[in-house]
């Protein structure tokens, strides 16, 4: 590989003089195949003299620097159009299902056993079932991907180097990077960092979006050998870090590798006998040569551009003696030594002298990748992301970390924080941390107590909560009547679609309505009428006989719909053969998969079920590096706190998330599959996650009054629409209306919406968007989803339209039943619901005295 070439070039040039010795630094930690014989009695092969630096060198710039960049107003392309909501006809049944003898036996819903210390237990790594076949023709190319044969991250914060042009920014936060390839007449790797100040903003009010600019080349890594015939590959690709490659051709080895890791304090760039050039667009004002540092193994240099910001450069030489003479050759370039065998690295510093305090203690190291690992105890929880390290190991690592992260810090973390903050575009300002190797986050308030019924959070601002599934006799004729009706619909033609997305939510719609008539309604009998249609909706997925079915793609490795394979349509399904959104659509049927083996337990065990869906659970939530057919969390990213949703489509504002909701539900159909089929690892890391989740759209998405995070003046929106890693836009990729941009933020209402939602924030929003009969302006699908949200802060008026006796059933999608959304709002209300009339249902109406309702 690529990367090990280059390594062996580079150590095999280093020795005593450059780099200390093991003795002074300690152990170096592997990374790879690095077990390589290395001659310690080599020669120095260059001394560099002291005459040669200059304390200060300036240029003058004779252009205008370049402090605006390029502005992406627009949505970018890649199979997102499509309304979440679908538009097939729910034809009105004739009579409601009857009830049959037998009822149903439900199996536990107490949690699995205890899970293990590190809650990232793989999981099976057996081939998918063999109803799933094989192909290898995936339609996007794996360009300049060094790794062979293993599962490749599709929806990481990387892929922009691996797709299209190769030349879309790849964020770290709070830095970015992007191969120029030409731009600038440069071929080498800039590197970015763009302030609040510089943000474009739509011009409402409340602004429609902010954007980070594109483009800007503060500091650009290249060199003199570089040119038109340049590559850029990657290899070593994991869920947190990536190595980025330039050769000057495609049958040349490497002469720069950048490591690039999630939250690098440092942009490091290791060469390898090259004379580097530095290049920057807006331009070197000074350059001065500092001090040495780790012992004269570390040159520390200072570079103040002309938009007045101050950069600090470390060069880490070996195979030389001395400190490596770099040259401000004019404004936009510097240019280093000859044959250049060393790790060059720089790090913008607002914090002046206390910034490079922290700086010079960790200059000579750089993180390469990093791991995660997790427990739970109870109903409190901790991971801990750990960096493998490399150059001068015996320093710290200075890390950025995001504001959601630094909110969680157990004590030693926190105590390692610096004063250096740095913006990121979309994630708020980013804190520096010296820390050895890692961080440990806490979570003290895991969602343990949620289930498969409606939940309600502790009062007065509590830990915990509680399932509310014990519903008043009148609140349970509605929710029979009607479960019943609903239940008498075609299940098999509102399931059996060509869109795995559709599909799921139809399953997961009835899925809801049968565990409500069980639980909440008390009417097993009724349940057992429907299970049976609903399991054989199911089947028709896991025999994969549905119009599109599954395929396995040995490319990029993973489970995609096959419907572009036969059509040509990337965008087709929202782009599920692309890797987007598997986890919005997969975990609809995770979620029906644990209702069937909850209310039939024996099914767990029939055929390829429980393999079909684990399957499912692999291709997105992966909990193990080392599966042979599937990456490690696709879809989730560990760093930020939430997923991603877009997959193999070049994105000039990065990957971007639409749906929080989807995304939590996702993760709580994780929760309860863990717990149905006893695979207590599953349901803790689904838990943390949520807990994680909660956490992270509090501080970035959900934008309640108090946000500190987000811009003040977008904090009217209430949501954040979109949130990409360059760009938030209050905006869906289907449409602009308001319930569009809020309410895909709602869907679907479930147990877990009362944990991702606060409150106070719901309020907010319904007074801000749907309040004094605004809500009732709204047209099908989405003023249900409107209502159903309105529960958590006032169920009895949700009720209320939910119960009406001329109710349209027009206002509900096709993920979401009448049945559930009664037993719901019923269920949020507790004691205080008052119940004043029941639905017509079979042409006859009900309207009982009111009562309170009571609740477990």
């Amino acid at each position: 590989m690529d990367k090990l070439l280059f390594l062996l070039g580079l150590l095999h040039a280093t020795l005593i003089h450059a780099f200390p010795t093991p003795e002074e630094i300690g152990e170096r930690i592997p990374f790879g195949d690095r077990a390589i014989a290395i001659s310690t009695d080599l020669p120095v092969t260059t001394s560099y003299s002291s005459a040669l630096l200059s304390s200060l060198q300036t240029a003058t710039a004779t252009l205008s620097p370049s402090l605006t960049g390029s502005i992406l107003t627009g949505l970018p392309n890649g199979g997102n159009s499509a309304n979440p909501l679908p538009t097939i006809p729910v034809s009105t049944p004739v009579g409601s299902l009857a009830p049959i003898g037998t009822t149903l036996s439900p199996g536990s819903t107490a949690p699995a056993a205890p899970a293990a210390p590190n809650i990232f237990v793989p999981m099976a790594g057996d081939a998918p079932p063999q109803q799933i076949s094989t192909r290898a023709d995936h339609p996007v190319e794996k360009l300049g991907i060094l790794d062979e044969n293993v599962p490749i991250e599709t929806n990481k914060f990387y892929a922009n180097f691996f797709l299209g042009s190769q030349t879309s920014s790849v964020w770290t936060h709070p830095y970015s990077l992007a191969w120029a390839k030409g731009h600038g007449n440069t071929w080498g790797m800039a590197v970015t960092h763009v302030e609040r100040s510089q943000f474009a903003w739509d011009d409402n009010t409340p602004p429609r979006y902010f954007i980070g600019p594109i483009g800007l080349q503060h500091i650009v890594f290249s060199a003199e050998e570089l040119g038109k015939s340049t590559t850029l590959t990657t290899e070593e690709l994991t869920a947190f870090s990536v190595y980025a490659n330039l050769a000057p051709s495609s049958d040349a080895p490497p002469i720069i590798s950048i490591p690039c890791v999630q939250g690098m304090g440092f942009v490091t760039a290791l060469y390898n006998g090259a004379k580097p050039l530095l290049n920057s667009g807006t331009f070197f004002r000074t350059l001065k040569y500092v001090d040495q540092l780790n012992g004269g193994t570390t040159y520390k240099y200072q570079i103040q551009l002309e938009d007045n910001s101050q950069w600090l450069l470390y060069a880490t030489p070996s195979a030389s003696l001395g400190a490596p003479p770099f040259e401000l050759q004019d404004s936009a370039t510097i240019v280093g030594p000859e044959g250049f065998v060393g790790t060059i690295q720089v790090a913008k510093n607002p914090a002046n002298s206390a910034g490079a305090q922290a700086f010079d203690s960790a200059a000579g190291a750089f993180a390469v990748n990093a791991t995660v690992s997790g427990s739970v105890d109870g109903s409190t929880g901790s991971y801990t992301i750990a960096w493998g390290k490399d150059g001068v190991v015996s320093q710290p690592l200075v890390m950025f970390t995001l504001p959601h992260q630094v909110e969680s810090f157990d004590s030693k973390t926190s105590a390692a924080l610096t004063d250096i903050s740095l913006v990121t575009t979309t994630k708020g300002y980013a804190r520096a941390i010296v820390v050895k190797d890692s961080i440990t986050m806490l979570e003290p308030n895991l969602p343990t107590s949620i289930g498969f019924s409606p939940w309600v959070p502790a009062g007065n601002g509590g830990n915990g909560g509680s399932e509310h599934n014990i519903l008043t006799p009148a609140a349970m004729t509605a929710v029979n009547s009607a479960g019943a009706l609903e239940l008498n619909e075609d299940m098999d033609t509102q399931t059996r679609l060509n869109s795995m997305y559709y599909s799921g939510k139809a399953l997961s719609k009835f899925a809801g309505i049968i565990y409500t008539l069980q639980t909440l309604g008390q009417n097993s009998q009724l349940a057992a009428a429907g299970l049976p249609k609903l399991k054989d909706a199911f089947n028709v997925f896991v025999n994969n006989t549905q119009p599109l079915p599954l395929v396995y793609d040995s490319k990029w490795k993973g489970v995609v719909s096959s419907g572009t394979y036969q059509a040509g349509d990337s965008g087709l399904d929202f782009g599920n053969a692309y890797y987007n959104d598997h986890h919005f659509h997969y975990g609809y049927f995770v979620y029906t998969a644990a209702v069937i083996g909850h209310l039939d337990p024996s099914w767990l065990d029939q055929g390829t079920n429980k393999a079909w869906i684990n399957m499912l659970v692999r291709d997105y939530a992966n909990p193990s590096s080392n599966d042979p057919y599937f990456p490690f969390q696709r879809s989730f990213d560990w760093v930020h706190g939430h997923s991603w949703a877009k997959g193999l489509f070049e994105s000039g504002d990065g990957k971007d998330q639409e749906s929080t909701s989807e995304d939590t539900f996702a993760t709580h159909a994780l929760k309860m599959w863990g717990r149905i089929s006893g695979d207590a690892n599953m349901e803790a890391r689904a838990n943390l996650q949520l807990a994680v989740q909660a956490r992270s759209l509090r501080n970035y998405f959900l934008l309640s009054n108090n946000n500190t995070v987000q811009p003040k003046q977008f904090l009217p929106n209430k949501v954040t629409g979109i949130l990409f890693e360059n760009k938030v836009d209050h905006a869906t990729y289907f449409g602009g209306n308001a319930e569009f941009v809020q309410g895909i933020h709602m869907i679907p209402m479930n147990p877990s919406s009362a944990y991702t939602r606060p409150q106070g924030f719901v309020k907010e929003e319904w007074d801000a968007y749907f309040s004094d009969g605004r809500v009732d302006k709204v047209q099908g699908g989405w003023k249900g989803i409107l209502y159903a949200n309105l529960a958590l802060v006032d169920p009895q008026t949700a009720y209320n339209f939910f119960s009406r006796s001329d109710f349209d059933a027009s206002v509900l999608d096709g993920g979401a039943s009448r049945t559930w959304y009664l037993a719901f709002c019923a269920a949020m209300a507790g004691q205080s619901l008052n119940i004043a009339e029941i639905a017509v249902v079979g042409g006859e109406v009900t309207a009982p005295s009111v009562k309170g309702c009571s609740h477990s």
